[in-house]
């Protein structure tokens, strides 16, 4: 089975992209699309790597959809989609591979492994299961699924970009199947714990600008999929009420965060989309 991958770059470490090291040799084709501004000049064009510049930050939907269209110009009818900082290695593309080659499920829109984002989480009983929503980074995606959909919505930049892309192969028809028996370890990068009253109450210290999409984002997907999904919908907007309470107890810059948050849903009533615009 051929297999591209693509990984996304904003400013990657020599860690991050040493990454690539992981997976290479089980992979046909690395796709490396940089969001960064200027070049890195050590990414060379190898025989297994296409390093692709945008000389801007055009977000991770846009950065994904480059990553897609060359691998579909390049013949191949799976991708695996990755961020840079991916804790992805050769024996978990492997099995997913294994997976795909001897699953009798039909209309498979995308596999991803059991993302475990805290060590104490345990892994569900189940070969696999299929979800409503899972995390872009380490899934194998069916490139002609993705053309059916139209792809990733550039115009959601970052944030959500995951959740749509999901419901919208549910809405198509696929199936979104998680295997819960191969675990890819994944950390959320300034997520800290605080504990009140014998509770526990995990904040994830995003940025106003990341707060801005994340409000605005959800209003989208429930605005889409409310009718799909209502009750996990109602829940992505609760889980952001959760949060403002969150950012006033725990997190520091607070002001700013909530006043990010609140343009985020001026702007969704006002139907703006894309990049955020710092001059409105």
């Amino acid at each position: 089975m051929k297999l591209a991958a693509v990984v996304v770059f904003y400013f990657p470490s020599e860690k991050n992209i040493k990454n690539i090291n992981n997976y290479i040799d089980v992979v046909d084709k690395v796709i490396v699309v940089d969001n960064s501004d200027d070049e890195i000049e050590r990414m060379k064009n190898t025989e297994k790597i296409e390093y692709i510049k945008l000389g801007e930050n055009k977000g991770i939907a846009y950065a994904l959809n480059v990553g897609a269209k060359r691998a579909i110009e390049d013949k191949y009818k799976y991708l695996l989609t990755l961020d840079q900082d991916s804790k992805m290695s050769k024996e978990i593309v492997l099995s997913m591979i294994e997976f795909l080659k001897k699953t009798k499920e039909k209309k498979i829109g995308l596999i991803s492994p059991y993302q475990d984002i805290d060590s104490k989480e345990d892994v569900l009983n189940g070969e696999y299961e299929d979800m409503i929503e899972v995390m872009t980074s380490g899934n194998i995606i069916d490139l002609n699924a993705y053309q059916e959909i139209k792809g990733f919505k550039d115009w959601l930049f970052i944030d959500c970009v995951d959740t749509d892309y999901c419901m919208n192969l549910h809405k198509h028809g696929y199936k979104v199947l998680r295997l819960n028996n191969i675990v890819m370890k994944h950390e959320l990068g300034n997520l800290v714990v605080h504990k009140l009253f014998n509770k526990e109450y995990p904040c994830y210290n995003h940025n106003p600008m990341r707060r801005y999409y994340i409000v605005r984002n959800n209003l989208y997907i429930n605005q889409m999929y409310k009718d799909l999904y209502p009750e996990y919908c109602q829940r992505l907007l609760r889980i952001q009420k959760g949060q403002v309470k969150r950012i006033i107890a725990f997190e520091k810059n607070k002001i700013n965060k909530l006043k990010m948050m609140f343009r985020g849903y001026k702007d969704f009533k006002k139907g703006i989309k894309g990049k955020l615009n710092n001059e409105r």
